[in-house]
């Protein structure tokens, strides 16, 4: 396997990887990954409550994408496709690590993979391979549990440093403040801390910073002072009104506004591109009730479920003196982009072991208008708290078709027209209905998608409980 030859890892890379740039000319780049961020979460993006002055100013001189897409509706798998460039569901990692037990549901859920295989060769590493220094701050989530940990952490994965959750916190809130320059108790302000000195560090070489906020993922607990000043605020006839979420939101924010200001002390704006997105749509309801939280309108619904409000995030690029200031792209992206887009960034061309799938976002970044002809795929063959029951589905210009694969009940519609997917258009459209399902499972075979199978335990009375899964594999959270 690859990862057992880690000693080796540069020299193997250098054979594979070329470089067409001298190092002190290539660009520093930076991927914040929020978790559960909605697509109207940011101001930029339409919030109505939330405040995000120092993103908001990011996408004033840069590009805000309008039709990005994690490729999964939770976290792990969207984590994946970022690292590999590759379909989660080509990957077999198809749920958030270690996944839902429902032992009583209509359908039995496949084997999948619960780790990111040691041998899926990840950016962390092609950028390692080719002289940059890598750091990963936060959220990982794709590590084996017991025996299948071996490998899996990110240092394992190409990472020359990992900061993680200090152990013993309990949710955002430390044990002890921060050692750091925030002297702040709360995670994020932690986090930002050691992203901060992973700058410092490495301002001498170029770098790639891999900065996984937790915020604004459960449990919903915001700073202090940040939840006084919302509470505040709250307008009843807002469509976005809980403080706390709204805490944690701008404590993401002022992380943000910290990076930059880094940048900016080391004099290292001019040299870094900076990209955000989401690991998936905001949580607007768990086993079947809203839970107050948040909101993604206008589209429908949220995190876990097959609808666009699960998979459409807020996505910003920033490419100093290269992206038009104040650009918007209506073109569609997804994260399995980001694997080819930095490489290019970092000017190493891939000459074997390039990921299946994704395309390089550098012609978008240059002008906003540039298009490209592809369509986009999901598959999820799992029962989440927060959502439907296990589906497919597939983006084919405006039009998305779900297939929901309890009844194989199909809906379909046309974005363009109906964002909030309300007017299916299975039995009105019979042709493009058929056209797509055909796409969808050609591509599925494609991929060698694992599908979810009649489960003879089914229990109608029961098929909403969750079991309980031995101590060591026990779910975390999404």
């Amino acid at each position: 396997m690859f990862k057992e030859r880690m000693p080796l890892v540069g020299l193997l890379l250098a054979s594979l990887f070329s470089t067409s740039a001298v190092a002190n000319e290539r660009p520093n780049v930076i991927l914040l990954l929020a978790d559960d961020l909605g697509w109207t979460g940011l101001g930029c993006f339409g919030s109505d409550f939330y405040e995000t002055p120092n993103l908001d100013s990011l996408a004033d001189r840069g590009v805000k994408f309008t039709n990005a897409y994690a490729a999964c509706t939770v976290c792990s798998p969207t984590r994946a496709s970022i690292m590999t460039g590759k379909y989660p569901a080509r990957l077999h990692l198809t749920d958030f690590i270690a996944g839902q037990n429902r032992p009583f549901a209509k359908l039995q859920i496949p084997q999948w993979t619960k780790r990111l295989d040691g041998e899926q060769l990840t950016i962390a590493e092609v950028l390692k391979g080719s002289g940059y220094r890598t750091g990963h701050v936060g959220k990982w989530h794709l590590s084996g549990i017991g025996k299948h940990a071996s490998g899996t952490k990110p240092t394992d994965q190409g990472f020359d440093v990992s900061y993680e959750r200090p152990p013993g916190a309990k949710g955002y809130l430390l044990k002890t403040p921060s050692d750091g320059e925030s002297k702040s108790n709360y995670l994020t302000d932690h986090l930002t801390d050691k992203a901060c000195e992973f700058i410092d560090q490495s301002k001498s070489d170029p770098f790639f910073l891999y900065f996984a906020y937790h915020v604004p993922h459960t449990p919903i607990q915001g700073r202090s002072d940040l939840v006084d000043y919302f509470t505040s605020k709250v307008d009843p006839t807002a469509i976005h009104q809980n403080p706390t979420y709204a805490a944690m939101v701008a404590s993401l924010d002022q992380s943000v506004g910290r990076i930059v200001a880094q940048l900016e002390k080391r004099h290292l704006t001019d040299n870094t591109v900076i990209l955000f997105i989401s690991d998936n749509g905001g949580l607007t309801q768990r086993n079947g009730k809203h839970d107050g939280f948040t909101e993604n309108l206008p589209l429908r619904r949220g995190k876990g479920s097959a609808y666009e409000g699960g998979v459409r995030v807020p996505a910003i690029a920033y490419w100093p003196g290269v992206t038009p200031a104040g650009s918007v792209c209506d073109e569609p992206i997804i994260t399995m982009d980001l694997f080819p887009t930095i490489q290019q960034l970092a000017g190493v061309t891939a000459t074997e072991m390039q990921p299946a799938d994704g395309l390089s976002l550098v012609p978008l970044l240059r002008d906003s208008q540039h298009r490209f002809d592809r369509d986009f795929f999901w598959h999820y063959p799992h029962y989440h708290a927060g959502g439907d029951s296990p589906y497919s589905a597939i983006r084919s210009g405006n039009y998305r078709l779900i297939e929901f694969h309890e009844d194989e009940r199909v809906e379909l519609y046309d974005l363009a027209v109906d964002i909030g997917e309300q007017n299916d258009l299975s039995e009105s459209l019979p042709a493009k209905t058929r056209e797509l399902e055909e796409k969808l499972h050609k591509w599925r075979e494609s991929v060698n998608a694992q599908m979810p199978s009649a489960n003879p335990k089914c229990d109608p009375a029961r098929q909403q409980e969750v079991g309980r899964q031995p101590k060591s594999k026990r779910p975390q959270s999404s």
